[in-house]
């Protein structure tokens, strides 16, 4: 669903799944962020649905999602729908509940591709932001004790989908542009890389086209909210490449937000990326200036562990490099290129 003020459909569709299933109540995944603030109307909320505040203050940890999940278990076992309402994290939460309520174990048993086996609640996402692509792509990633990676699975992508550019208003803007980079990003590595097809490179084309729209020309919520979509549709279905893998290192590492080491990531890949100048021409455009990270107060055990998790994400190097990319992008080149982050 797509259009300002179509989140007051929700509703609706939630009436919907109770008739079809016969179940009462839904547990709605909400960004920390919308507590206690009029933002959201959730007046048709009943005593039979479940609200979940979710803390996005860090990016969410398997112990954390196990936690939220066994809440829902004991409150509400068998909802009629899960609804995750937030940016990329909120949203990934709410695909992992759903999997959890459905499927025996831990949120980390499940860190890796394709290993759930029964299908998970239906769920209903709604982003906030633009630009994490969380709303339609098959992964939702969570931070596990030695690694941050998805639960990568047809059985992650959401059934629905609300699309309001109503709810980016609130975004503040350095989280604004960062995150919209992520969305940019995923069109670069997509377009370069080995796994994608002809419908994927139209979708990743057309998401960055949009972009670059946005941010060098006049800003248009709806259209970025579009481009979001088209871009999590083509990573989706394709691969990410060499910047995720980065990105993840420093996410586990030193604990940044996901878009923003996106950024501090992508700034140093231009060698591989060409698109890396327009990112920072749009960056300029914005007043954003990124710092540098990796300073002296860094380890080389830390770049060390960082190194090793990056070289974790083989499918993304693969579809960057080919079958033999442990030949051409080795530990040494990953810690020369994290020193310049």
């Amino acid at each position: 669903m797509l259009g300002k003020g179509c989140f007051a459909r929700l509703p609706e569709l939630l009436e919907q799944r109770e008739k079809a299933t016969s179940l009462s109540g839904s547990v709605l995944v909400i960004d920390h962020f919308f507590q206690g603030k009029n933002i959201l109307d959730l007046s048709f909320l009943s005593s039979a649905d479940l609200v979940i505040w979710a803390d996005t203050t860090h990016e969410p940890t398997t112990d954390y999602v196990d936690e939220l999940a066994d809440k829902v278990k004991a409150s509400l076992p068998r909802p009629s729908a899960i609804v995750g309402i937030g940016g990329g994290s909120a949203l990934d939460i709410a695909k992992a509940i759903s999997v959890l309520l459905t499927n025996p174990g831990k949120s980390a048993e499940y860190q890796g591709w394709d290993l759930v086996k029964n299908p998970p609640v239906y769920k209903i996402g709604i982003p906030t932001i633009a630009g994490t692509g969380a709303e339609f792509t098959r992964t939702a990633v969570l931070t596990g004790p030695v690694k941050k990676l998805g639960i990568n699975s047809d059985y992650s992508v959401y059934e629905q989908v609300i699309l309001d550019a109503d709810l980016l208003k609130t975004v503040p803007h350095e989280q604004f542009v960062y995150t919209a980079m992520d969305c940019f990003v995923h069109n670069c590595e997509s377009l370069l890389g080995m796994q994608n097809d002809a419908m994927t490179i139209a979708m990743a084309q057309k998401s960055s086209d949009m972009i670059k729209e946005v941010f060098l020309g006049e800003m248009d919520h709806e259209k970025l909210l579009i481009a979001s979509s088209m871009g999590g549709l083509a990573i989706a279905n394709s691969n990410v490449g060499i910047c995720h893998p980065f990105s993840y290192g420093l996410g586990y590492v030193l604990g940044l937000h996901h878009a923003f080491a996106i950024c501090v990531a992508f700034n140093q890949l231009g060698e591989y990326y060409p698109e890396v100048e327009t990112f920072k021409k749009i960056l300029h455009k914005n007043n954003i200036v990124l710092p540098k990270i990796i300073t002296d107060g860094i380890t080389s055990e830390q770049l060390d562990h960082m190194a090793e998790l990056t070289l974790m994400n083989e499918k993304p190097l693969s579809n960057a490099f080919g079958p033999d990319w442990r030949n051409v992008f080795g530990k040494d080149r990953v810690i020369e290129l994290l020193k310049r982050m």
